[in-house]
């Protein structure tokens, strides 16, 4: 019985394991900040250098505000991580991708927008922080 439980113990601990390491990598003041200026210090992002290597391909209109699908390339060496931030959402924090050593830094992924805003987009590599955005016009904001 005393291995049952033992064996029952470890599967439960294994299990949760990766939740403790996700809820570490979780940035909650970040994704609930107001403004963008105050996700990025929690982010501690430093001095925002713009680039062209940062490509996003997004609609110039978006149909529908609960859905628009983005696509987010960095061609900047060593990139770690791409956050996304919408300036007019309650929460202007969308998303923060990290990336491991050698995975390529491409996202696809669906947005909600409340209204017509700059997609602003935020790459972190080694200690820079470089970005670029693009403003998209949303015709209904069934947010």
């Amino acid at each position: 019985m005393q291995r049952r439980s033992f064996l029952l113990g470890m599967l439960t601990m294994i299990a949760l394991a990766p939740i403790k390491v996700w809820a570490a990598l979780w940035n909650r003041p970040a994704f609930e900040a107001l403004k963008i200026k105050d996700a990025t210090q929690y982010l501690n992002v430093s001095e925002e250098i713009p680039s062209g290597d940062i490509v996003i391909v997004a609609p110039e209109r978006a149909e529908n505000g609960a859905v628009v699908q983005i696509e987010i390339r960095s061609n900047i060496q060593n990139t770690e991580a791409i956050a996304i931030f919408v300036e007019n959402n309650p929460t202007p924090l969308i998303a923060n991708f990290m990336f491991g050593d050698g995975a390529e830094p491409f996202v696809v992924t669906r947005i909600k927008m409340a209204e017509t805003s700059d997609l602003k987009i935020v790459v972190k590599a080694g200690s820079q922080y470089f970005t670029n955005a693009k403003n998209i016009t949303v015709l209904d904001a069934n947010f």
